[in-house]
């Protein structure tokens, strides 16, 4: 089964989407220019490439590169200029001149990642700096639901999601980094989204949690799949008297610097 991505959905959110990437790049420590500058910056999951001109105007002196696994994504990439080339992480190395990787809410799609860490990180030049982030929420109603619903009997079988381990806990992800004799930084931040429209938890998860759901099914299936779904998730998530919606949004960083 083959996961497509709709960039433009993805980018519905973009705000909220957007805000933890800063968080991440504010406690990578790299000069901007001269000495000690970086090199080389990659992006590793860039998506539809709209972050990645932060990392060009944070270190323009670097060659900063940016890569997907997802088609769909590379062309947004490159429809912003962005220099995108598709590959899976799976089998990226980091090149020798590679001095910081930024990879923003995309390891929680490779469940062989904390296998791949420490193989990245030694492979980093001294003084290089590796950063992720990842969401956290899998044991969120936005996820638990949908994954009571797919336990039903009408659509039992038809797709497995990550369960709520999908991804290492906090001090999980700094004692693996820290394996590595770097020095690590690693931390939590639950994002209070305030979020507005019609069934907007359902249209933020249609963009991310609900992609394999979509790819499993034909769409007729998928669109009653989403009509099942949409009112547990409005009793999760209700609206406030002013029309909008809170929806608490878990995520881990962890920043790591080589020696």
């Amino acid at each position: 089964m083959t996961t497509t991505w709709d960039p433009s959905l993805y980018l519905g959110f973009d705000d909220h989407r957007s805000r933890p990437f800063h968080d991440l790049l504010a406690r990578i420590g790299a000069p901007s220019t001269g000495e000690g500058a970086p090199r080389r910056v990659v992006d590793l999951g860039c998506g539809p490439g709209h972050l990645t001109a932060l990392l060009t105007a944070r270190w323009p002196d670097a060659a900063v590169t940016a890569l997907d696994s997802s088609a769909e994504m590379v062309a947004a990439a490159r429809e912003r200029d962005v220099d995108a080339e598709q590959a899976d992480v799976v089998d990226w190395a980091p090149a020798p001149d590679t001095d910081v990787v930024v990879t923003n809410a995309v390891l929680q799609w490779v469940p062989e990642h904390p296998r791949l860490l420490p193989r990245w990180i030694a492979a980093l030049p001294s003084r290089a700096w590796f950063a992720l982030q990842v969401p956290g929420n899998f044991a969120a109603p936005s996820h638990a639901l949908t994954r009571e619903l797919l336990a039903e009997p009408r659509w039992r079988g038809s797709v497995a999601l990550r369960d709520e381990h999908a991804v290492p806990e906090p001090a999980d992800y700094a004692d693996l980094l820290a394996s590595t004799g770097a020095d690590v930084d690693v931390w939590e931040t639950t994002y209070l989204h305030r979020l507005t429209g019609a069934d907007p938890v359902l249209q933020w998860i249609s963009a991310t949690a609900l992609r394999p759901v979509q790819a499993a099914l034909d769409a007729e299936a998928y669109a009653a799949f989403r009509a099942e779904l949409a009112p547990r998730l409005r009793a999760a998530y209700p609206q406030r008297p002013d029309g909008s919606t809170w929806f608490p949004f878990r995520r881990i960083f962890a920043v790591a610097r080589t020696r």
